[in-house]
């Protein structure tokens, strides 16, 4: 069991590591934090970080559970796991997508914090389109070839051109 002190230096560690990163975060009760990573290709990843009795347990929503190529998408997450450090893909009950970790509190510096912070939100924004091409692909085709027959805004669709265009709708 690790005692009050650890868990307050577990604690100031990582809020120090936020407020340095100057990354938006909330922390609801003392050692729960959700704090808002920005990106490229996702948005805003929102992570949270909890100061349990040994562990910070780390965990990031992606996307919600796949509509179509369940199988293809998590033989891909699981072929990406050996590689990650910090956390790893895990799919919760319903089969949504989460990138999950926990790490000894005695490990917990505002740096390693800030390392797995970088971790969660790469793995995040480069698999993110990936994700949606394998479990989303027809939704995107579809509501691609709406929007081109009406004349309407390509803008937030843009970084699929290239997969509507290798996968036309049937």
């Amino acid at each position: 069991m690790t005692d009050s002190a650890e868990l307050t230096r577990a604690t100031d560690a990582i809020r120090h590591a936020l407020t340095e990163a100057s990354i938006e975060f909330s922390e609801a009760t003392p050692g729960n934090f959700v704090a808002n990573l920005p990106g490229q290709k996702r948005l805003k990843t929102a992570c949270w970080l909890v100061v349990g009795a040994s562990t910070l347990t780390i965990e990031a929503f992606i996307v919600r559970r796949p509509d179509e190529n369940r199988e293809q998408v998590y033989h891909w997450l699981l072929s990406h796991n050996p590689r990650m450090f910090g956390v790893a893909w895990s799919v919760d009950d319903a089969g949504d997508i989460y990138l999950t970790g926990r790490w000894p509190l005695s490990a917990v510096t505002a740096a390693e914090v800030d390392t797995l912070l970088g971790s969660v939100l790469d793995y995040a924004d480069s698999s993110f389109n990936t994700l949606l091409e394998l479990g989303f692909g027809s939704s995107i085709r579809r509501e691609w070839a709406w929007r081109e027959s009406r004349g309407e805004s390509m803008a937030n669709l843009a970084a699929f051109e290239g997969y509507v265009k290798r996968n036309p709708s049937p």
